[in-house]
């Protein structure tokens, strides 16, 4: 299995290795993109075997291991901060494995840190590292209903359900979307959760997080245990959601109440700037605390 690389149409780049699936964007001096485009992508060579070396590890409960477990700079970066926000998980348990696409975005964002580069996104499956020289912006889509997201490609056209900026001076530079329908299991019962952080692994670990929160005990919602659907799952037995029916509305306000209530703390501790929680046309924000002064 080989690293590939390959432009788009549009002058973004696609770069996919395994399961790595990144798609990414520089502005500024053309030499300038050149040269960082170069470097992301000799480092992004090397990013799946160091974490393949040491998976067995990654999918350990964070609470069973160590920093100095770890070898490789983006897993020592899942390690750290799953360890940071293990005690917003409902029974503590979350493994490193909850912010390895941020993680992996948030590692090649330095080889963009170049004079000449305006500005850059690594887009990882949805997983976003941003950036931003002064005076520069990002705007980014939001998706209400993750499988609207999971049916385009990186060649198609996302219609999303709003946007928002995100500008040089928020202390912005990580975006994340969870939900039950995503590419990596859930355990609640949110349509999607976007979460802007200061770092992308921030943003996934928190948008993993609020989704699994927004939850309700309901017998009609199907659960499955993770390893009867995936072999190389890091959650073992635990029930995770495969189908979720029309709810009556009282409960899914309920539901969206606890991964608002999530939010709000992982707000009060630093860990998210912002977040938008969305489950059968109902939604939830927890708004920039300097928006509340």
């Amino acid at each position: 299995m080989q690293a590939t690389r390959r432009p788009l149409s549009d002058g973004r780049w696609h770069f996919q290795h395994g399961p790595i699936d990144i798609v990414m964007e520089l502005t500024g001096d053309a030499t300038a993109c050149h040269d960082a485009l170069q470097r992301t992508w000799q480092r992004f060579e090397t990013v799946l075997p160091e974490l393949v070396s040491e998976l067995p590890l990654l999918r350990q409960p964070v609470a069973h291991l160590h920093k100095h477990s770890f070898q490789g700079e983006v897993a020592r970066s899942m390690w750290q901060v799953t360890h940071d926000m293990a005690w917003a998980a409902a029974d503590g348990f979350v493994t490193p494995m909850a912010a390895v696409a941020g993680s992996v975005a948030q590692a090649l964002l330095p080889c963009l840190k170049q004079d000449g580069v305006d500005k850059a996104y690594v887009n990882n499956g949805g997983d976003i590292a941003l950036r931003l020289q002064e005076g520069q912006s990002w705007r980014i889509g939001v998706v209400s209903d993750m499988q609207q997201a999971l049916r385009s490609d990186v060649n198609s056209e996302l219609i999303s359900d709003g946007s928002f900026v995100v500008h040089h001076d928020m202390p912005v530079r990580g975006v994340a979307t969870s939900g039950w329908r995503g590419r990596s299991f859930s355990l609640g019962i949110a349509d999607s959760v976007t979460v802007l952080a200061e770092t992308a692994a921030q943003a996934d670990v928190a948008a993993t997080l609020i989704a699994n929160a927004v939850n309700i005990p309901h017998p009609s919602v199907q659960r499955q245990a993770a390893n009867s659907l995936r072999d190389d799952t890091d959650l073992g037995d635990r029930l995770v959601t495969v189908d979720v029916p029309r709810l009556p509305p009282a409960l899914v306000k309920q539901a969206l109440q606890l991964g608002l209530d999530c939010a709000l703390a992982m707000q009060s501790r630093g860990h998210v700037f912002a977040a938008f929680v969305c489950c059968q046309g109902q939604m939830a924000v927890a708004q920039p605390l300097e928006c509340l002064v």
